[in-house]
């Protein structure tokens, strides 16, 4: 580490390094996949003739070499479309692992050296090479805490950690250099909007975090888990899910017999275990035995049952997403202990399945350091437990939940629900919304007071599955790629298909809110 430190100060080594080699670095930083792309597919596609100039300039960031390799497709796809492209970028292969200088700035110099030839369609900028401004915006340092925070509880699936763990230092550097390129940027280009992956995380985040602190038009993406689908949203982070503009101008919309067969469609396949239309993954992986078993494996009496769904700890569906608590593990924490002292409720606690796949502290050390001894009236469905989710919200007389959409599924199936996060389907017209724990509890004491008559009515249950009709069907834009399957996907839906009248048709809208332009909802 340290002789290739020393090596980076040498200047134009890297540069002359990369010449000779013209090999990609031994390093996770690979444009193999681009390389191929550019050697097989970008000579027919700069004969395509570009499309009426918008007069628009877009400056689209990225980082991380997958996300590189897609932002140079959809820069490719734009300038076709007629707009103005930059494509910059930080060549990191890692966000939560130190590089040496060297390594760092052959990324570089491999990066520009493929990104350059994609010269007559975009720009170029590496933000390594740009002198950083000396110093930040007044009153910045606090957007890179929060966005450094965010990283650390990200990569560590934790919602409390050591500010002088190295993993947050770390973030806190890069995160300071990032943010001193991008403000440099900025004054050396003034595009009309910023496209950022993600904006929640990594680099992406804090770039997010300066376009928007000074005012740029930004544009955020993502992708859940169905093909030929994104998230994406004007001025927010996208993984917020604002879905307001869409409710506004959706609310008053009877769902149709098609739709309604829809949205039937999808909750029975995610109910019983079952993948749905052109999803990629299971939503329960056990088929549903029912409530009445379900209820009798658990050995529930007839004393009302609450559901309390976790979601994972730090996932990004979480983050910033506190209302009147500090954290998902302290609503944990404070909900067993209430339902400890009130043993006139049983409390199933559903924790999330994801949890198998993370490597951070699972919600069931909240729960067991807060109690100690789990009392007869809380029983704890751990992540490798083969229990149907869905069978717990047929017995539930309470749904309580942070952020996870099986608020949103309990409230379609009648169930009252207390929504403690900042979550997409919050305010929407059929869940109990609290601002501070005491309003929390004492929801919770009166629903349960009378709990076989507080269910949902008619109409909340209608506008639950409208709303959610809305979300899984409306929210999500068509798009022809993901990340993670982008190469595969990419066969399907080549760029000379997506710039055909078949491809426009079905992906030119997105393209161009992606550029800016405002959703038709």
């Amino acid at each position: 580490m340290q002789i290739k430190d020393l090596l980076g100060k040498i200047p134009y080594l890297t540069d002359l390094y990369d010449l000779v080699q013209k090999q990609p670095p031994r390093t996770r930083f690979k444009l193999v996949q681009l390389e191929n792309f550019i050697e097989r597919e970008l000579p027919a596609i700069r004969e395509i003739p570009v499309g009426v100039n918008t007069g628009q300039h877009i400056l689209i960031f990225a980082t991380l070499h997958y996300w590189i390799e897609q932002a140079a497709v959809i820069a490719t796809v734009l300038n076709k479309m007629g707009y103005k492209v930059t494509v910059a970028y930080l060549p990191y292969s890692s966000w939560d692992k130190p590089i040496n200088d060297f390594d760092l700035k052959r990324q570089n110099s491999y990066a520009h050296r493929v990104l350059a030839k994609f010269s007559n369609i975009f720009e170029t900028i590496p933000l390594l090479g740009l002198k950083p401004n000396a110093s930040l915006p007044n009153g910045f340092d606090k957007n890179i805490a929060l966005a450094s925070a965010y990283d650390t509880m990200y990569t560590l699936q934790v919602e409390d950690f050591n500010k002088r763990s190295a993993l947050y230092q770390l973030r806190i550097q890069r995160n300071t250099a990032a943010a001193k390129a991008a403000c440099a940027l900025f004054e050396r280009r003034s595009p009309d909007l910023v496209l950022i992956p993600n904006g929640l995380v990594t680099e992406l985040g804090v770039f997010f975090q300066v376009s928007t602190f000074l005012k740029k038009k930004t544009v955020t993406y993502e992708f859940n888990d169905q093909r030929e689908q994104i998230w994406l949203s004007h001025s927010d982070v996208v993984m917020n899910q604002n879905t307001t503009e869409l409710w506004a101008v959706t609310k008053d919309r009877k769902l149709t017999p098609s739709q309604v067969d829809q949205i039937t469609e999808f909750e029975n396949a995610r109910s019983t275990a079952k993948k749905y239309g052109k999803g990629t993954r299971f939503w329960q992986d056990v088929a549903s035995v029912g409530g009445a078993t379900q209820r009798k494996n658990l050995g529930l009496d007839d004393r009302p049952v609450v559901l309390l769904a976790t979601n994972v700890l730090g996932d990004s569906l979480t983050l910033g997403r506190n209302l009147f608590t500090q954290s998902m593990a302290e609503w944990i924490a404070k909900t067993v202990t209430y339902y400890k002292d009130h043993p006139n409720a049983q409390l199933i606690i559903r924790i999330h399945p994801g949890e198998r796949l993370m490597k951070g502290p699972s919600s069931m050390d909240v729960i067991k350091a807060t109690l100690g001894e789990i009392p007869e009236n809380i029983k704890i469905i751990g992540p490798l437990e083969k229990v149907n989710t869905y069978d717990l919200m047929e017995i539930a007389n309470l749904g309580l939940v942070y952020t996870t959409t099986v608020g949103l599924e309990m409230a379609m199936r009648g169930v009252p629900v207390i929504v403690a996060g900042q979550t997409h389907y919050r305010g929407k017209g059929f869940t109990h919304d609290p601002s501070s724990y005491e309003e929390y509890f004492d929801l919770s004491t009166k629903i349960l007071a009378n709990a076989a008559n507080n269910a949902l009515s008619e109409a909340q249950v209608e506008t639950a599955w409208n709303y959610a009709y809305r979300f899984f069907f409306e929210y999500p834009r068509p798009f022809p790629w993901r990340l993670m399957k982008f190469w595969e996907d990419l066969k399907e839906w080549p760029v000379q298909r997506v710039l055909t009248p078949e491809g426009q048709s079905e992906f030119g809208k997105t393209f161009k809110s992606l550029a800016g332009e405002t959703i038709d909802w």
